[in-house]
């Protein structure tokens, strides 16, 4: 999951450097690389075909990722980059929520007591950035449907832990990441075709192609399958808490490109955030040891 907070912050600069393109074909066509990325790996499986019974599942787990990337970019148009990071902060909470519904989290008060830590230091991060540009937080509808769509990225792991506790979800995590990109690629590709000018696409540069390319095998195949084999092993608030690492590494690579921006108002958030992943590997590397 490091290294998926690792994939996740490098891709926000390659998006940044991407022409002005319909933003939802554009992920429709990621998740069709990423598709093709994965084949290779999740043919080999014997479990490959789902079956029937578990169209409905990979179904909701697409329809999860086209809620959240749909509502992403339509909010981005909507709210401020502050609102929607401080709202971003509460997908590990609901994850962890969500997975006390559907008994796939247990009670307790350690891991909320992370997730709150690293809330607070990603808040922090996200006040620093929000400094830096002048932004003011605020809400509105665009910041009312981004929740929603955070609701629907933390359901994408609970969703996922709840099939593999019932053994309804094939162990392979390729294979589960295939699908679901699959049927959420082809959710997001027609409402895309619906909402966009789609036809902006064939007017691509190949910068920008090479660019999707990229997008479409790490920020998508590779992190989905990452937290997938993640999800197998850990519960769903402990999957999403390592986000929190996501703006840490978007202020490192700031400070690599813009060395003059650093100063001491990203310390505290900085400071909070290492202080939850360092507890939530410490907690993780225990229930390793009891299993």
């Amino acid at each position: 999951m490091l290294l998926w907070a690792l994939l996740v912050g490098l891709s926000f600069p390659a998006v940044e450097l991407m022409g002005k393109l319909p933003p939802l074909s554009l992920t429709a066509l990621r998740f069709a690389i990423a598709c093709a990325g994965l084949w290779w790996l999740a043919r080999r499986s014997s479990e490959f075909l789902p079956p029937w019974r578990v169209l409905p599942l990979y179904t909701l787990m697409g329809l999860c990722l086209a809620g959240f990337f749909g509502a992403m970019f339509w909010a981005a148009h909507h709210a401020t980059a502050l609102s929607m990071a401080t709202l971003y902060v509460t997908v590990p909470l609901l994850a962890y929520l969500l997975g006390l519904g559907f008994r796939v989290e247990r009670p307790g008060w350690q891991l909320p007591a992370i997730l709150a830590l690293g809330a607070a230091g990603a808040l922090g991060l996200a006040a620093a950035e929000a400094r830096r540009h002048g932004e003011a937080m605020q809400l509105g509808i665009g910041e009312a449907v981004f929740f929603l769509g955070c609701v629907s990225s933390a359901l994408y792991p609970v969703l996922s832990k709840w099939g593999l506790a019932r053994e309804w979800l094939p162990e392979s995590a390729a294979v589960r990441t295939f699908w679901s990109l699959g049927l959420g690629g082809l959710a997001i590709g027609l409402l895309g075709l619906a909402i966009e000018p789609a036809g902006q696409l064939i007017a691509m540069r190949w910068q920008d192609l090479t660019l999707v390319i990229y997008l479409g095998l790490f920020s998508s195949a590779l992190t989905f399958w990452l937290m997938q084999r993640a999800t197998a092993v850990l519960t769903p608030g402990a999957v999403t808490a390592y986000g929190y690492m996501v703006p840490f590494v978007s202020m490192l690579l700031l400070f690599a490109t813009a060395p003059e921006q650093i100063g001491w108002h990203w310390l505290p958030g900085s400071a909070l955030v290492l202080a939850a992943i360092g507890l939530l590997l410490r907690q993780d590397g225990k229930g390793a040891q009891a299993r």
